[in-house]
């Protein structure tokens, strides 16, 4: 498993436009990357469970991605998290 710490810097959080572009980067992989909140957490592939937790700037996320091509998923995920977020 690896695992990294985002400070959300996006003046909107996680919304509805970049959140979605994140879903059609995770279906890439056979691994999956999971979002963590506090005691919240959601898979990177469930739009609607991601923006349901309510992660607004200055949020710290951490980034679980857990599966066989887990190397390639959480450079790509750290990647497209902080020009997105």
């Amino acid at each position: 498993m690896k695992e990294f710490k985002y400070v959300i810097t996006d003046p909107v959080g996680i919304h509805a436009r970049p959140a979605g572009l994140l879903v059609k980067e995770a279906k890439n992989f056979k691994s999956t990357a999971t979002f963590i909140k506090g005691d919240k957490s959601a898979k990177a592939t469930a739009l609607m469970k991601l923006m349901g937790m309510g992660i607004k700037q200055g949020d710290e996320v951490t980034i679980q991605i857990e599966g066989e091509d887990e190397e390639v998923c959480a450079a790509a995920i750290e990647k497209f998290v902080k020009e997105n977020f």
